[in-house]
């Protein structure tokens, strides 16, 4: 479990999202200028230089139609689970601005029996603001972080928005789902929304195939567990889809890029498939 978790926390022009079904977004003239100005300020963002290594995977990755169909805007407490890698941080540390405040969520602690392994996400929390700060140039008191069993007095009820990218495959085979999305629950606003981005497994695949394990989930398990935990889906879309991934590979999903596990093994195949088939769905906290 200790070598899985160091791999998780070291993995991890705009267009209107395709959006499958979508309720209760607003279209007004008011909405219209605002959504403008916030997708303008992503567009300078995400073309900065200094981006020039994130950059890379923006093709894969979406950054700006997935942050615009998650709903975030900069005035929002916005909460990253297992911000892994840090360049969701990177990109929405800069993002925010006047009330808005960007917090990195790590793993609850006390589903690690390893001392080292509860020590390593600690600090993992300890330095994210200091982190983000590098890059963004703002104090490191704009930013917060904190382990899911460690809430900090107030923070409940908070949150207007928290994105769980690529990490519910691993929620499910560590046996801490349930937990973790209970406690992002209460973090978010009554009408807060929570978004998630997953390796998607084939809507046939056998269990022994999408429980995690694999890396890749059935859109409709995930979707299911989330209603069970208090959750209601809004919208999902195909932002990150890719028709290319077979979501059969026996290495699971660390097969493609940018994990490559077979290395130059058919190295020139898995690169022209490229990232991951995936699901991203939004939800609202349920009454």
């Amino acid at each position: 479990m200790k070598k899985m978790l160091f791999l998780a926390l070291a993995a991890t022009a705009l267009s209107a999202p395709a959006i499958a079904e979508n309720h209760g977004h607003k279209h007004d003239k008011a909405h219209a200028a605002t959504h403008k100005a916030h997708q303008e300020r992503m567009a300078k963002i995400l073309a900065d230089p200094s981006r020039a290594e994130d950059a890379k995977r923006d093709k894969y990755r979406h950054p700006a139609e997935t942050f615009e169909f998650f709903r975030i805007h900069p005035d929002h407490v916005v909460g990253e689970y297992a911000p892994g890698g840090e360049w969701i941080s990177r990109t929405l540390g800069r993002y925010m601005e006047g009330s808005g405040k960007f917090n990195g969520l790590y793993f609850s602690t006390t589903v690690f029996a390893d001392e080292k392994t509860r020590e390593a996400v600690k600090a993992g929390a300890a330095k994210f603001p200091d982190d983000v700060a590098k890059v963004t140039g703002k104090p490191a008191s704009d930013y917060r972080a904190f382990t899911l069993d460690a809430i900090p007095e107030g923070a409940k009820g908070t949150f207007d928005r928290i994105i769980v990218m690529r990490m519910m495959h691993n929620l499910f085979r560590w046996n801490m789902a349930d937990q973790e999305i209970k406690r992002m629950r209460e973090l978010l606003k009554d009408d807060g929304l929570l978004g998630i981005e997953q390796h998607r497994a084939k809507t046939d695949a056998p269990y022994s195939y999408a429980d995690g394990n694999k890396g890749y989930l059935r859109e409709a398990d995930v979707i299911k567990f989330m209603e069970v935990n208090g959750f209601e889906l809004v919208a999902k879309s195909e932002i990150n889809a890719n028709a290319k991934d077979s979501a059969n590979w026996p290495d699971g999903v660390w097969t493609l890029p940018p994990a490559l596990r077979l290395k130059d093994v058919d190295k020139a195949k898995y690169e022209a498939i490229g990232e991951s088939d995936r699901m991203t769905l939004l939800f609202k906290k349920r009454p």
